[in-house]
């Protein structure tokens, strides 16, 4: 006995039916198209977004290529890739530690310093951008939902199954 194929009518009429928007869409889409907006923008001065974040950080203190990485939410061959190019660009180089002989901080040039203020202006830009596009009272209440998911029901990332894909642990 063979089953009929289901016709797209019968498979509209089995799909489930939503109860909640679909949040995971809605931060996956916005995510995506704020990224490749700041990645343009960025590239127009020679940088990329992983190539400003640790630029940014690694003017605030002094920190090491792990602890960039940390905060940059990158792998260490990213980190690595990324650091080579700031390198080779004249923007930043690896030092010594002044307070751990064994550790090599990542130092910022001048010129690295001086692109980093750039890229800053730009983010902010395009972050202006994106929440000036909504009326104050929508923007005021999406940064404290955002910030109140952040910091709390959404804070730490649930453990990936065995095999799976998963977000790196923050050590923050």
């Amino acid at each position: 006995m063979t089953d009929n194929p289901v016709t797209i009518e019968r498979m509209a009429a089995l799909a489930p039916s939503r109860t909640e928007s679909d949040l995971s869409f809605l931060l996956d889409h916005t995510s995506h198209v704020l990224r490749t907006k700041m990645a343009a923008a960025l590239a127009e001065i020679g940088l990329t977004a992983r190539m400003h974040c640790v630029l940014v950080h690694a003017l605030e203190a002094e920190r090491t290529q792990i602890q960039l990485a940390e905060l940059g939410d990158m792998d260490k061959t990213t980190m690595v890739v990324t650091i080579d190019a700031l390198e080779k660009a004249g923007l930043a180089e690896r030092r010594p530690s002044s307070t751990d002989r064994r550790a090599r901080i990542i130092a910022v040039t001048e010129k690295g310093a001086e692109l980093a203020e750039q890229s800053q202006r730009i983010v902010d830009d395009v972050h202006r951008t994106a929440l000036n596009s909504l009326p104050q009272k929508d923007r005021d209440a999406l940064l404290h939902a955002l910030n109140l998911l952040v910091t709390n029901h959404l804070a730490t990332p649930s453990p990936a199954p065995a095999g799976g894909r998963r977000a790196r642990e923050s050590s923050k």
